[in-house]
Formats: C-alpha cells, sequence, structure tokens
C-alpha cells in the first residue's frame, strides 16, 4: 500500500522570525566573551598592573601589535596555550594571528587597538555579575510598520562623519562611511550615516523613547544592502549597544542625521535583572 502522506513545513511568520531571534540574543550576551561577560577594558600607555588580572602589562614599541606581558609561573596565565614565566608578547585583535590569553576557568582575555595605536587588555569573566544579575532583555512587540525600505548610495572613498563616543568626554572621532541611507516614513525623509560592520553596515540611531521607555544612549541595527541598491531595515531587530550590558565598553553616540524626533517603538529596550529592575541606568 502506498502512503499518500505528505509533510510540510509552514514558514515562520515574521514575529515568530523576531521571537527566534531574540531568544538567540538574549543567550548571545551571556557567552564567555559575550557582553554580560566583560568586567573591563585598561589602555596601556606605561608598565602597569590591570584591575582583576595578574601581570604587569607593558606597551611595545610604536608600530608593533600588542602589549608585553610579564609574569611568574605562579600566575597560572597562559598566552596562546603556553604557561608564562617571564617575559611575552601578546599580539593584539589587529596582529594576523591575534593572542589568547587565559587566567583561569571563567576569566580570559584579549588585546585590542585604537586608531591610534595603543593598546588596551580586555577581561572578560564567564560567572561575572552581570551574567548572575541578568534576567531578559526587555523589547517591543513585533511592529510591521517599522520595516521600511530605503535606497543605499555608496560615497566617495574618504568620507567620515565625527562619532562622538560615550567615554571620550565630547570629543569626536572622524570614522569612514561606505555610503548614506535615504527613506520616507510618514511624510518624513531622512537621511542616515552608515558605517562599517564587518560585512555589514551599522546604524547608531537614537529617537524620542531613548532615554524614556529604551536605553539612553540609543540602539544599533546591523544592515546589507540589496544588489539593486536598495536596502531593507527592520527596526524590530533594533538592538542595545554593548555598553548597555557592561560598563567597561565605549560606544559610539548617534551622530545628528541619525537622531529621529518621533518613537521607534520597535526592537530591544533595556536590559533587565532577574527582578525586573534596570540592570544599568
Amino acid at each position: 500500500m502506498t502512503d499518500t502522506t505528505t509533510s510540510s513545513t509552514t514558514a515562520p511568520t515574521p514575529a515568530e522570525a523576531y521571537a527566534v531571534y531574540h531568544a538567540r540574543r538574549e543567550l548571545s550576551v551571556v557567552q564567555p566573551t559575550g557582553s554580560l561577560a566583560l568586567v573591563n577594558t585598561q589602555w596601556i600607555d606605561s608598565s602597569q598592573t590591570i584591575w582583576g588580572v595578574p601581570g604587569t602589562w607593558a606597551p611595545l614599541p610604536l608600530g608593533e601589535s600588542g602589549l608585553m606581558l610579564t609574569a611568574e609561573t605562579s600566575a597560572n596565565i597562559t598566552v596562546d596555550g603556553m604557561l608564562v614565566n617571564g617575559d611575552v608578547i601578546v599580539r593584539g585583535k589587529d596582529a594576523e594571528t591575534p593572542s589568547e590569553i587565559v587566567f583561569s576557568d571563567t576569566v580570559s582575555g584579549f588585546v585590542i587597538a585604537s586608531e591610534e595605536g595603543t593598546y588596551a587588555l580586555r577581561v572578560w569573566d564567564a560567572n561575572s555579575e552581570g551574567i548572575q544579575e541578568f534576567g531578559s532583555i526587555s523589547s517591543f512587540d513585533y511592529d510591521p510598520e517599522w520595516v521600511v525600505t530605503g535606497t543605499f548610495t555608496e560615497l566617495p572613498d574618504g568620507t567620515t562623519v565625527g562619532f562622538e563616543h560615550l567615554k571620550d568626554d565630547g570629543k569626536t572621532r572622524d570614522l569612514p562611511i561606505p555610503g548614506e541611507i535615504t527613506f520616507s516614513k510618514d511624510g518624513i525623509d531622512y537621511n542616515l550615516a552608515a558605517f562599517k560592520a564587518g560585512r555589514a553596515l551599522q546604524l547608531v540611531v537614537s529617537d524620542s523613547t531613548s532615554g524614556d521607555s529604551t536605553y539612553s544612549v540609543g540602539r544599533f541595527l546591523y544592515i546589507a544592502p540589496n544588489a539593486d541598491g536598495s536596502i531593507t531595515l527592520d527596526f524590530n531587530r533594533a538592538v542595545l549597544p554593548p555598553c548597555a550590558f557592561s560598563y567597561a565598553f565605549n560606544c559610539p553616540m548617534p551622530p545628528k542625521q541619525n537622531r529621529f524626533a518621533v518613537p521607534i517603538e520597535a526592537g530591544e529596550k533595556q536590559v533587565l535583572k532577574k527582578d525586573g529592575s534596570l540592570l544599568h541606568e
């Protein structure tokens, strides 16, 4: 007898797909190097110790990637799988093969570089206070009205926009932007500055909910242009910046053209503790 029964799968609705995306976001921030695990970022301009980890750290000669670590075997630090005994170079994330640092079963680190060629150690704790306290990332209900189509226009190489960062005391950094995004919504024309984030584009935006129902600094949206030059902006996928999870991050703030006067009631709102209170004000 032939079994004529067929099985079919139904594609998830946009709201269902967003629910899966949101669940994965909450899982990602509690990983050993997730946003909630970062406990320190310390820039090194002279021989010094670093809060929370052993060893002495010093800059290398200008042009060399990384930091010099000095430690005894009793500190039990491994760099690239080797126990440190004396001096060792810890290569930065800008090197072809960045170094991996392990301090304990839960604490690890890596070295990041600034645009000026200075270096800092980032320390991650898989059992951080933030991870222990974390409850959820609050978010708006999925809203199809905040899925909009715009146009991506490439800009000449070398085009920059001044971005202020949270911990830079009002100073701005000129960051290159590969293009601008234009769209209209509810009779208002927008022209947004985006910068590169790997193979994607990153928007840093704020709106009238910022500092009220959503995190004060603003939110990020990662997008990619379509082959025909159009671009889809799904603000339901707007995420909180890393500094909403750990004060050890220094996040860019929205440039003027990316500050919406209207509320964008879509995407993530705040980081909450287990008791429902805010993790960070």
